[in-house]
């Protein structure tokens, strides 16, 4: 099956999850004459993508509050700009790594122009995304031991790997940034961090502006890991100063303006 094809059958999964309320594996793979791998993936991409709620057998629609809760739009556009001032840091030809996460996973789509690339990824629903680039990059996967809270895989055999490489660039997100500290998580397993950073030469965290003076009691990553973060312009000055004052790149992407085609040039 074509890429086009793979788009339009998660456009029509979509559209039957608004119309149903909820619909199941079983009947989405006779529906569409495929296997019940591909529909976990595509239902797997679909979630991260906020566009429906996964459930044991299935999936159903997002529920009215998440809907409704503040303002979504903003939310996803904040991520957006994120993602595409993370993107723009990368340069054909280079080795990376993108970990788990849905706002390293909204940079996926905008590698598409990118030519050359070699990514390393812990995370199946990254791996499937990048799949889907016109411009497949050469992937590379951890292995290890799948974690259900991360939905990655962790542990001493992806450490193994990852030290068998170098990269040029880590991107990885966070539950917090203690602004004292570094990047905070609600997860225990934050060995494949530190050596995901180790091996990388230039560490970028990309984490929304609501997160940053979050305290978390499990540190990631400390200040002296990183070398760049991006957030959104909604950063207070406070934290803006504070995050320089430790040495570290601030990109503080402009989230109010509309996200233009990966073809247009600022």
């Amino acid at each position: 099956m074509t890429k086009r094809n793979t788009q339009q059958r998660r456009h029509a999964i979509v559209a039957l999850v608004q119309e149903r309320g909820e619909v199941s594996v079983e009947e989405l793979t006779r529906s569409f004459a495929t296997s019940e791998v591909t529909i976990r993936k595509d239902l797997a991409l679909l979630e991260t993508g906020g566009l429906l709620l996964r459930r044991y057998g299935g999936a159903v629609s997002l529920p009215a509050e998440m809907v409704n809760a503040g303002d979504p739009s903003k939310v996803s556009q904040r991520k957006l700009a994120i993602a595409r001032a993370a993107a723009e840091r990368i340069r054909d030809h280079n080795r990376i790594i993108i970990d788990s996460g849905t706002t390293t996973s909204a940079m996926i789509p905008l590698l598409g122009h990118k030519r050359g690339l070699i990514v390393m990824t812990n995370s199946l629903n990254v791996a499937g995304a990048l799949r889907e680039l016109e411009n497949e990059p050469t992937l590379l996967m951890t292995g290890g031991t799948w974690d259900p809270h991360s939905e990655s895989f962790q542990g001493q055999v992806a450490e193994q790997v990852l030290r068998s490489y170098d990269f040029d660039q880590l991107f990885i997100g966070a539950d917090g940034i203690d602004l004292a500290r570094g990047t905070t998580t609600f997860n225990e397993l934050v060995g494949l961090s530190r050596v995901m950073a180790e091996v990388a030469r230039e560490v970028v965290v990309m984490v929304e502006s609501d997160k940053i003076g979050r305290r978390i009691p499990n540190l990631e990553l400390p200040w002296e890991r990183i070398q760049t973060l991006v957030t959104d312009d909604a950063l207070s000055p406070e934290a803006r100063d504070s995050i320089q004052a430790k040495g570290v790149t601030l990109i503080c992407a402009p989230s109010h303006t509309p996200m233009q085609p990966d073809s247009v040039r600022r």
